[in-house]
């Protein structure tokens, strides 16, 4: 506090003259460029029912995000409230004692919120939360209900069902799939939307358990079966990108894409016609569960050091509202964990249908803490095993002794 504000505070004391409530200025930083419109709607409408409490939006480039955040944060000048990512990445930040604990009398609304989204914002060494889950992600089947109407396809009950469908397409002179494997995460994604009904829910309990590995058979049957429908990805997808794959769906080139939900928005934005669905890859047969793949995509954040704590704990509470959460959902097309929120757009509610049967995007949510992390491993596997260099038998194996390096259940 400065000498003339002492004086004036002393001043207007002395005359029986309440000082004004000095306001509270916080920064809010984010990854998020293009959802600049929708957070400032939302921080205006906080803004009107918290007087004195200023928000102030600021987003970075997605890819330099991580490395802007961490260096203001180490130098002691980071923002005050924060977009964080989840899980391994997550804990970088946690880790270093740079976040803020929460607990449910802070953000009253985790206690509503489910286990594994809690569990993505949550430092292991500690048991503490320090981030308020944003959104979910989905891995599952995107088709063009259009080319599937023209060819007179139903959503598929079997994997030889899918894969007729696939053969169907490509016999019409189109794409089975427009996915290419020249990107490397992208092949970690194909995985978990393809393959999971076929590994089966059980695998990935006894995963987390660590009761088995993944040379289990489950899990090489699955990749067994990505191997197979491959033979309907475009010609060369070995050097397809993940750019020109995505745009291959977009100008209806393909009939499928397999993918996460956060595509459903770019697909929309390269292509307004196109008539989109969803299903989840199914497994051998029709009475197998169909699974999707789930991860958390991040969470909002308060600095440890924040001059203002009980302001950022009031903007945290406030991120965890169904008020917030339906805005949110409505407007950024995102599946929030906030429990109780609808959705207006009939796609997304077909994905959050989809999301009661889910099994977790297993390398992220578990294996992406230490070196090698289980997504470099399966992401490098799946490419030389598409690319005819390893069997699957082989990527599993070399997956499995990357992480026994470090993870203990799989040395025995």
């Amino acid at each position: 506090m400065t000498t003339f504000t002492k004086a004036l505070t002393l001043g207007l004391t002395a005359v029986g003259i309440a000082a004004p409530a000095m306001a509270q200025d916080l920064t809010f930083w984010s990854w998020r460029q293009e959802d600049r419109a929708v957070y400032e709607k939302l921080i205006e409408a906080f803004e009107a029912e918290n007087p004195g409490i200023n928000v102030e939006f600021e987003a970075f480039e997605a890819s330099s995000y991580a490395t802007i955040l961490s260096t203001a944060l180490a130098g002691e000048s980071g923002p005050d409230l924060m977009m964080v990512r989840a899980y391994g990445a997550f804990e970088a930040v946690a880790g270093a004692n740079y976040l803020m604990p929460l607990t449910e009398a802070d953000v009253p609304g985790l206690a509503d919120m489910t286990g594994p989204a809690i569990a993505a914002q949550t430092l292991r060494a500690d048991g503490k939360i320090y981030g308020v889950p944003f959104a979910s992600q989905t891995m599952l089947v995107i088709y063009n209900k259009d080319i599937y109407a023209q060819l007179g396809l139903e959503e598929p009950e079997t994997w030889d069902e899918l894969v007729a469908n696939a053969k169907a397409i490509q016999d019409a002179g189109m794409f089975g799939f427009a996915n290419g494997t020249a990107t490397a995460w992208q092949n970690e994604t194909i995985v978990s939307a393809l393959a999971s009904s076929t590994i089966g829910a059980e695998f990935f309990d006894e995963i987390v358990e660590g009761t088995t590995d993944f040379t289990d058979p489950r899990f090489v049957e699955g990749l067994s079966n990505l191997e197979e429908i491959s033979a309907y990805f475009p010609k060369g997808f070995t050097g397809l990108d993940y750019a020109s794959a995505q745009q291959l769906f977009a100008s209806g080139m393909a009939g499928m894409f397999a993918g996460g939900s956060f595509e459903i928005a770019n697909f929309r934005s390269q292509n307004p016609d196109l008539n989109l669905g969803v299903f989840a890859a199914p497994g051998e047969s029709a009475d197998d569960e169909k699974l999707v793949g789930v991860f958390f995509d991040g969470g909002y954040a308060a600095n440890a050091t924040t001059e203002h704590p009980e302001a950022a704990k009031k903007f945290l509470a406030y991120t965890a509202t169904s008020e917030f959460g339906q805005v949110f959902a409505n407007e950024l097309g995102n599946i929030t964990p906030i429990p109780g929120v609808t959705f207006d757009d009939e796609l997304i509610n077909e994905i959050g249908a989809l999301n009661r049967s889910a099994v977790p995007y297993i390398m992220l949510t578990n294996f992406r803490y230490e070196e090698p992390s289980g997504s470099v491993l399966l992401q490098a596997e799946v490419q030389k095993m598409l690319a005819g260099e390893s069997t699957p038998e082989d990527a599993a194996k070399a997956v499995t002794d990357g992480i026994a390096t470090y993870y203990a259940p799989f040395q025995d």
